[in-house]
C-alpha cells in the first residue's frame, strides 16, 4: 500500500483545494462578531497562543478545541466559526495553535497542548470537555493519559477525537516523516493506542465518507479503549467537524452532553 495516497486527504475530496481558504473566511467573519479574546500566550514561542471565545453569560465550562493538519501546517485562526455550537449552549472555547514539526517533535507538541489546556482553565473554572480533529484528534486522546501531574486533567469530562491518528506506525512509512521524524519509542509513548484505556467518557468520531485508513484508524482506536464509536453518514475528513457550528447538532450533543 502507498501510504502517502493512503493518508492524502484534499485529493480525494470534490474541490478539496478550496477547503482551507474557506475555513479561513468563515473564522474571520466569527471572529468579528464574537465576544473573544486572541492571541493570548500561554507558553514563550510565537505560535504558542489560543483565542478564547466568551458566551454571553456565565460560561458552563470549557471546550477546548485541537486543529489538525498532521502536525506540519494549520493554526487556530482557520477554526474560529466551530466554536459556534458549543458557544451557544453556555460553553466558553479555547482554540490554540502550537508549534510544527519538523521544529519541535509530536511529543513537544502534546505537552504544548497540555499547558495551553491549563492556562484556559484558569481562565474558565468548571469542567472540561476535550475535542480535536485528525492530528488534533490524537492529542486530545493523549490528554487522556496520567502524565502530565496537571490540576486541570480532574476536571475533563468527555474527551471527542474525530478522525483521529490513534496509531502513528504507519505514519512512520510515509514521506511526512522527514519532518514527523517518528521512531518506534515516540510511537510507543504517543500513540493513543497504546495509552491506558480511559477512565472517562469518549466517542470516537469520524465520517463516513473517508479515507479507509481513516476509518481504521477510529475503529481500532474505539476497539483498543472499548468506547463509542460514531460514523457520521455523508461526512469526509474535511467537513466531518462541521457540525459543531451547530449547537443542536448529534456531534456538538456528544462533545457536551452529560
Amino acid at each position: 500500500m502507498d501510504l502517502d495516497e493512503a493518508y492524502a486527504n484534499a485529493a480525494h475530496i470534490p474541490g478539496g483545494e478550496t477547503y482551507p481558504e474557506r475555513w479561513a473566511q468563515a473564522a474571520a467573519g466569527f471572529r468579528e462578531k464574537t465576544l473573544c479574546e486572541l492571541d493570548l500566550p500561554y507558553g514563550e514561542s510565537a505560535r504558542q497562543k489560543l483565542d478564547l471565545f466568551h458566551p454571553p453569560r456565565l460560561a458552563k465550562g470549557l471546550v477546548v478545541f485541537v486543529h489538525g493538519g498532521y502536525w506540519l501546517m494549520s493554526g487556530k485562526s482557520d477554526w474560529s466559526h466551530l466554536a459556534a455550537g458549543p458557544l451557544a449552549q453556555g460553553w466558553a472555547v479555547a482554540m490554540p495553535s502550537y508549534d510544527l514539526c519538523p521544529a519541535v517533535r509530536i511529543t513537544d507538541i502534546g505537552n504544548q497542548i497540555a499547558v495551553a489546556i491549563g492556562y484556559a482553565a484558569a481562565r474558565v473554572p468548571g469542567p472540561i470537555r476535550l475535542v480535536g480533529h485528525s492530528a488534533g484528534g490524537q492529542l486530545v486522546a493523549r490528554m487522556t493519559a496520567r502524565r502530565f501531574g496537571a490540576r486541570w486533567q480532574d476536571q475533563v469530562e468527555k474527551v471527542v477525537p474525530i478522525s483521529p491518528l490513534g496509531d502513528l506506525a504507519p505514519l512512520m512509512r510515509t514521506s511526512m516523516n522527514a519532518d514527523l521524524k517518528l521512531d518506534d519509542a515516540e510511537v510507543l509513548t504517543e500513540s493513543p493506542i497504546h495509552l491506558p484505556k480511559p477512565q472517562i467518557p469518549v466517542t470516537v468520531w469520524v465520517g463516513a465518507n473517508e479515507r479507509p485508513v481513516f476509518l481504521e484508524q477510529s475503529r481500532t482506536l474505539s476497539d483498543t479503549w472499548t468506547c463509542e464509536r460514531i460514523v457520521a453518514p455523508e461526512r469526509h475528513h474535511f467537513d466531518v467537524f462541521e457540525p459543531l457550528c451547530d449547537a443542536e447538532s448529534a456531534l456538538t450533543m456528544a462533545l457536551l452532553a452529560d
